[in-house]
């Protein structure tokens, strides 16, 4: 872990990234990927301390209250925030200037802030999203080793249910030959539905592959599924793209499913949700 002064902190699409790089050591990450340009180990992890006084400065300068959204790129709860609480300090400024929030995540230690999330979405909005990838608690420690078990996330998505938060749930990457089976997706769907999400993002069941995630992948496959990675080159040589065998049957089933109960499952109408701002309030998009 090291530190830096940032120069700025959110971008133009209203997102922030506390920290740069990851401790979780999912399998698949594809932020590993060249293309995001880390100069640093992923594991050594670039913590921008000064990001609260930069949130506050940017909230100030804005004319028009709007979502905030934090965690695409990389997790705003890594390990380091139990010490840091960067996180949970920009929170405190997002709710007290009165903005919303839509947090990406894949760690309980979400529900550290929970009164913060109460209080926020007292006020505009407050939205957890939780990755759920793995219905199978030993496989889901093999694809996601240093993180809070599905299990795990399902119960803090009940936690915010009960709470009052409302929640979406991001059901990807689904790995071909892996995870990509029906058990599987009925048993994460079987979550959402208990859990009672707003929404499930799915783009397809299947996986993106680039330069530098490619290479972390396949080695994880050697360790865990021997034989597999001869299997993915046969069947896709160098694509980006990685899409199930089964791919067409497994969206079927998520898509009845979620219009069967009321789940936003459109991938578009899911992101509206989530830049939507209170009508009561002047609507500014995370997105545009």
């Amino acid at each position: 872990m090291h530190f830096v002064q940032a120069k700025g902190i959110l971008s133009a699409n209203n997102g922030m990234n506390i920290y740069r790089g990851c401790s979780h050591g999912c399998i698949y990450c594809d932020s590993r990927s060249t293309c995001y340009g880390f100069t640093h180990a992923f594991e050594d992890i670039e913590v921008k301390e000064n990001a609260p006084e930069l949130l506050e400065r940017a909230l100030k300068s804005k004319r028009k209250s709007c979502m905030i959204g934090t965690g695409a790129m990389c997790d705003p709860y890594l390990h380091a925030e139990e010490q840091l609480r960067l996180t949970r300090k920009c929170l405190e400024l997002i709710d007290r200037y009165e903005f919303g929030v839509a947090i990406q995540t894949k760690s309980t230690r979400v529900l550290r802030d929970l009164d913060l999330l109460q209080s926020i979405n007292s006020k505009t909005k407050a939205v957890v999203q939780m990755t759920l990838t793995t219905y199978d608690e030993e496989l889901c420690k093999i694809l996601e080793p240093n993180v809070s078990t599905t299990r795990e996330r399902f119960d803090a998505l009940l936690q915010f249910r009960e709470a009052g938060i409302p929640t979406v749930v991001w059901m990807t990457p689904i790995l071909p030959f892996i995870n990509d089976t029906v058990e599987n997706i009925r048993g994460i769907l079987e979550y959402c539905i208990q859990a009672g999400v707003k929404g499930i993002i799915c783009f397809d069941m299947g996986v993106t592959l680039r330069e530098g995630d490619r290479e972390y992948f396949y080695r994880a496959l050697d360790e865990h599924f021997p034989g597999m990675k001869q299997r993915y080159i046969r069947t896709y040589g160098n694509a980006y793209e990685l899409p199930s065998p089964d791919n067409r049957e497994l969206m079927e089933i998520f898509q009845t499913t979620c219009e069967k109960n009321g789940i936003l499952w459109k991938p578009e109408d899911c992101f509206a949700y989530l830049r939507e701002f209170p009508e009561k309030y002047t609507q500014q998009s995370l997105f545009d």
